[in-house]
């Protein structure tokens, strides 16, 4: 087979609270497009000169793993001077994979996002924020116990357990306490969404208009209160039911929401969007993840392709990979 005379870099970071994409994911991606381009490595990317040597490389393309670089260390994810990666290439004239700042910038506070996904006219669950060390926390009478916790930008179920479901204040400003001392971030506070979990993977069609909208059930493990939570515990060990969704009705809600709340977000070419139905059976708007674990046999984004269109690992490497190649540098 002859390979396409091309440069491909798939960057990631080492530190885990910069990368979306593991050193495992990184090492499927290198072994698929290896075997079709010229030239592929694997780049870690931790600071700004890190990424300044990627550019001075001119890949033809690169394989995005992450969002943004920290310029304060100390900040972290929190530092308002980070540099977004898809800007800077974008700036150099150098191709990436995926989504555009504007989206991943959505993407990383969900909050944003959900403020975006309200304004587009769609459901998602009625909330707010709590900053972290807010010495007083708020309790907003208009939300309905139980509701739910979790960390503003952080993915993977992190933060997530058993006591993100709370009943009464006193355990609402528990769980806000940890969030903020475990992760240093702040805290989303929704109401609960006591049905099932849908994760929907979208990935635009090369040949055809439009986009392959792929929804699956996840069904994880009852928690000690019988709940179904995805957990980071869940998340990671990859224990969660996966089912196909038979029933057309549901089936219809639920792409028509996730295909609109991916573009109302400013999403392109792939991604995720998660859903969950409430006590009505309505879905709502959970959150995206723009650059989903790409792992073969792990994590939803894969599944739902070979599931939903029996479209396998590699050909869906190399879809996510023409896609971006395809699409001019502004």
């Amino acid at each position: 087979m002859t390979k396409i005379n091309k440069h491909i870099e798939i960057v990631r970071s080492s530190k885990n609270w910069l990368s979306s994409m593991s050193l495992e994911s990184s090492n499927a991606i290198f072994n698929v497009l290896k075997n079709h381009y010229t030239n592929v490595s694997i780049t870690t990317v931790n600071n700004l000169s890190d990424l300044k040597k990627l550019v001075k490389n001119k890949p033809d393309l690169v394989f995005l793993g992450m969002k943004f670089i920290s310029i304060d260390e100390i900040l972290r994810l929190e530092d308002p001077s980070k540099i977004w990666i898809t800007q800077y290439l974008k700036d150099h004239k150098i191709a990436h994979t995926g989504s555009t700042q504007f989206a991943h910038e959505l993407e990383f506070n969900k909050s944003l996002a959900k403020k975006r996904i309200i304004k587009a006219g769609l459901k998602t669950s009625p909330f707010y924020v709590v900053k972290q060390n807010c010495s007083q926390i708020r309790e907003d009478k208009s939300l309905i116990f139980p509701l739910f916790i979790k960390p503003i930008n952080r993915g993977g179920g992190l933060g997530i357990d058993s006591d993100s479901v709370v009943h009464n204040f006193e355990e609402l400003c528990l769980k806000v306490r940890l969030i903020s001392k475990r992760l240093h971030t702040d805290s989303l506070i929704e109401e609960y969404l006591p049905g099932r979990e849908f994760s929907v993977a979208i990935l635009k069609d090369r040949i055809k208009e439009g986009y392959h909208i792929m929804p699956i059930e996840l069904v994880s493990h009852p928690d000690k209160y019988g709940r179904l939570l995805l957990s980071k515990k869940v998340k990671e060990s990859n224990i969660e039911r996966v089912l196909v969704v038979t029933d057309q009705s549901i089936k219809s809600k639920i792409t028509d929401l996730s295909i609109k709340a991916f573009h109302a977000l400013g999403a392109r070419d792939y991604g995720r969007i998660d859903i969950r139905l409430d006590k009505n059976g309505t879905p709502h708007f959970l959150e995206a993840n723009l650059i989903p674990s790409l792992i073969n046999g792990y994590g939803s984004f894969p599944k739902a392709c070979m599931l939903n269109i029996n479209l396998e690992y590699e050909a869906m490497i190399l879809n996510i990979v023409k896609l971006a190649l395809s699409r001019s540098i502004l």
